[in-house]
């Protein structure tokens, strides 16, 4: 596990150190800065996998650590939690809110699906999106994704940060945080 971690932390100063090399030029660059941005993102995503609570109470260091980045105490649903702090370990204001009907407002919203998109599973019972993580990519009618708060099972109690294979269809909306990096500050 810790091998893993080191080699993704290692690919990940690969990708984002190459812009800034001697004699590189950055003019033009605003493709490819978009998609670093998107690939940063998912790099400090992946790099939480196997995280896992504590006692499977919404608790442990690294939980904590989310939950706390959003001025939410331990013991507090976290999948929006963790999805704000990924965004804020990449120098994004925002999201930055446990709520995860927050991480959907209408100026965020979008139907395009994108690497280090959020996604938000509406729940009829709850009559509001009570699941969220990020999109990894897509595989045809299916998503690649990287959430907190999960199981093996794909649950939204879950006991931690887990790669999930979804049914697009069962995704209610899609939330860009990554596309104006700094310019909404919205929660």
């Amino acid at each position: 596990m810790a091998t893993v971690k080191i080699f993704l932390g290692i690919v990940c100063i690969a990708l984002f150190s190459r812009d800034s090399l001697p004699g590189r030029n950055n003019i033009n660059q605003a493709p490819n800065r978009a998609f670093a941005d998107r690939a940063k993102l998912l790099c400090i995503a992946k790099n939480e996998l196997g995280v896992r609570e504590l006692s499977g109470h919404n608790d442990g260091p690294r939980v904590a650590a989310y939950l706390r980045y959003t001025g939410i105490e331990q013991g507090s649903p976290w999948c929006a939690a963790f999805v704000s702090w990924v965004f804020g370990q990449a120098g994004y204001p925002a999201p930055r809110s446990a709520w995860s009907p927050a991480l959907f407002p209408l100026s965020k919203r979008t139907k395009e699906i994108s690497p280090a998109m959020v996604f938000g599973i509406y729940f009829s019972h709850l009559k509001r999106i009570a699941h969220c993580g990020l999109v990894e990519r897509q595989e045809g009618d299916w998503l690649i994704t990287i959430e907190g708060n999960t199981n093996i099972a794909g649950s939204r109690e879950g006991d931690g940060v887990y790669r999930k294979r979804r049914p697009l269809k069962a995704i209610r909306y899609f939330a860009d945080w990554a596309k104006k990096k700094g310019a909404d500050n919205e929660n």
